[in-house]
């Protein structure tokens, strides 16, 4: 075994990991405080862990191109980036969601259908608009790299650098290195941000969404549930809470590495993208059949109490983005940004619009009487985050008095069924040109499917009896 120190003779080894992760958490505090100070960033939604993210960004290329030292490691950012989309998703699907039978079931699938159908429209757009890049620079551009778009807004910075840096390591002549993925998702955060700061306005111009002032009054039971196991027994509360995290995340790494030896097996290489591509989906599956168990050992005596807190779940999931956010930010290739500066302009600036008009026309027609709500929930989700999605809801609906909210918690699930042949077509695409066009026009087909499907629904032509939500 090998000699090492905690001096900077062994810095790589004891240092780097957490000088990396302190320098994130200050400029996170870092852009909490700019965003507090200048009123038009408080105003305009805009995240604190982004413009942590952009000011370390900003000055790490200066130390890097100035002093010729780099701040931070991009590939410890990256990994952090990774991991934390898996873990966030883990603690949010770790939640024990009590369903609510007000909640029609119409309304819930017709959210889902709409997450759906905007992702095959990005999936069809971004395509689209590499492809006529391509056609214009092959040498310069790659045919399948507009998929990244639905990824980059409708997932974030994890899946859109996990993909990039999947079609950077093909040979198609792409070289992202994951930044074109992060400034793709990055921009669609100030999207989701200023346009629905400028269509609140502009429908509270019009009369059509009234000033709601928050009346926020804490209880107990936003914090625990009743027959919780105590705040600090043997093991303190939030430990068990890290713990189930980390074991439906160990349960997720035997997953992928099951697919990875496939595709030794089998020769696949199939098997091997969706293993390393997917942490965020394994982890899901993971952390529904730990909370099937508990429910199970519940049911049957085994255990007597409550072992998940959804309240410190929401604090973890809602750190694990804050680190995604800033680390991916942080992580991005100025030289990548540069090199594919017109083709990010194009998706993004297309990908918006058509979010936009697509939103708000299926919005209107399916929540008739809480069209606006509807629209900025799914709007923010479906260019930013979640966080970005239920900030705009509560600018407009504070007290959630509306059922938007509780809808969009339920649509979870059927919005991942309507987005999955997406997510297991993404590596098709990447192959060949002509299986860029097949998948172009297999998510063009499930576009113009999905969107008939809420038409005709929100008509009463399908599911008469069914309630839906006015």
């Amino acid at each position: 075994m090998s000699n090492w120190t905690f001096d900077l003779t062994s810095f790589n080894d004891t240092w780097l990991l957490m000088v990396n992760i302190g320098l994130l958490l200050i400029f996170l505090l870092l852009g909490n405080l700019i965003r507090r100070s200048v009123p038009f960033l408080r105003k305009a939604f805009i995240p604190s862990a982004l413009l942590g993210g952009l000011l370390l960004f900003l000055v790490n290329l200066f130390f890097d191109k100035v002093v010729n030292f780099p701040l931070i490691n991009a590939r410890i950012m990256q990994i952090i980036t990774f991991h934390a989309l898996a873990i966030g998703f883990i603690a949010m699907t770790l939640k024990i969601v009590d369903k609510d039978k007000k909640t029609p079931a119409l309304s819930v699938f017709q959210n889902g259908a709409i997450t759906g159908g905007t992702y095959m429209l990005q999936a069809v757009i971004g395509l689209t608009i590499s492809l006529i890049f391509f056609f214009i620079a092959k040498e310069t551009y790659f045919y399948d790299a507009g998929i990244i778009l639905p990824l980059g807004f409708g997932q974030g910075p994890g899946n859109a650098l996990i993909w990039d840096n999947t079609f950077t390591n093909m040979d198609n002549n792409f070289y992202g290195y994951g930044s074109f993925g992060l400034t793709i998702a990055s921009i669609g955060f100030v999207a989701a941000s200023i346009v629905g700061v400028i269509y609140i306005n502009i429908f509270k111009r019009k009369g059509e969404i009234a000033d709601r002032n928050a009346t926020f009054v804490r209880k107990v039971e936003d914090f625990e549930s009743n027959n919780e196991i105590e705040d600090s027994e043997s093991v303190d509360k939030t430990s068990i809470q890290v713990a189930l995290v980390a074991v439906a995340y160990a349960v997720a790494f035997g997953i992928m590495v099951f697919f990875a030896y496939l595709t030794k097996w089998t020769g696949v290489g199939l098997f091997n993208s969706v293993a390393w591509g997917f942490n965020f989906i394994w982890g899901v599956i993971a952390a529904t059949l730990i909370k099937m168990l508990l429910k199970f050992l519940k049911k049957k005596n085994v255990i007597k109490r409550k072992y998940v807190n959804n309240y410190q779940m929401d604090r973890i999931s809602g750190f694990a983005f804050d680190m995604m956010i800033i680390a991916g930010v942080a992580s991005i290739d100025i030289q990548v940004v540069t090199k594919y500066i017109w083709l990010i302009l194009a998706l993004t600036i297309v990908g918006t619009i058509v979010t936009v008009v697509y939103v708000r026309i299926m919005t209107k027609l399916c929540f008739k009487s809480s069209q606006h709500e509807a629209f900025l929930i799914n709007y923010g989700t479906l260019t930013g985050t979640a966080s970005n999605g239920m900030i705009l809801l509560r600018e407009v609906d504070p007290n959630y008095e509306t059922p938007v909210s509780s809808i969009y918690i339920l649509s979870q699930f059927p919005a991942m069924m309507f987005v999955a042949p997406l997510l297991l077509l993404l590596n098709m695409g990447a192959q060949s040109l002509t299986k860029c066009y097949i998948t172009l026009g297999i998510f063009g087909g499930l576009f113009i499917v999905y969107t008939i499907f809420l038409i005709l629904s929100s008509k009463g032509i399908l599911f008469k009896k069914a309630r839906r939500v006015e």
